[in-house]
């Protein structure tokens, strides 16, 4: 789930197409200081890994952001979020009592 986004330029694409919306890979490609190719090996690894997907539009590719696999992600994510927010909790009154 996660090999998709393990690259940091891979992650600053999503974090654009979270900002901007649907983005053609011309566009996506002037954020970085790489060749298109290169941007486009990532894009295409995002849309496998199925975090973006590309509409054709004449002669573009325009990305956009998959929601699916972020609303899975976060699903799994919520089991962890509340084992660390208990042990958050327990440590903040532990504190309090050390005080």
């Amino acid at each position: 789930m996660f090999a998709g986004l393990a690259d940091p330029t891979r992650m600053r694409i999503v974090e654009l197409l979270a900002e901007h919306g649907e983005m053609p890979a011309g566009r996506v490609a002037e954020h970085f200081d790489m060749t298109r190719a290169a941007v486009s090996r990532h894009l295409k690894t995002l849309e496998a890994s199925g975090f973006v997907v590309v509409r054709e539009d004449a002669q573009r590719r325009l990305y956009r952001l998959n929601p699916g696999p972020f609303v899975e992600m976060d699903a799994w994510l919520a089991r962890y979020r509340r084992f660390w927010g208990e042990k958050f909790a327990a440590l903040h009154h532990h504190m309090e009592d050390d005080q």
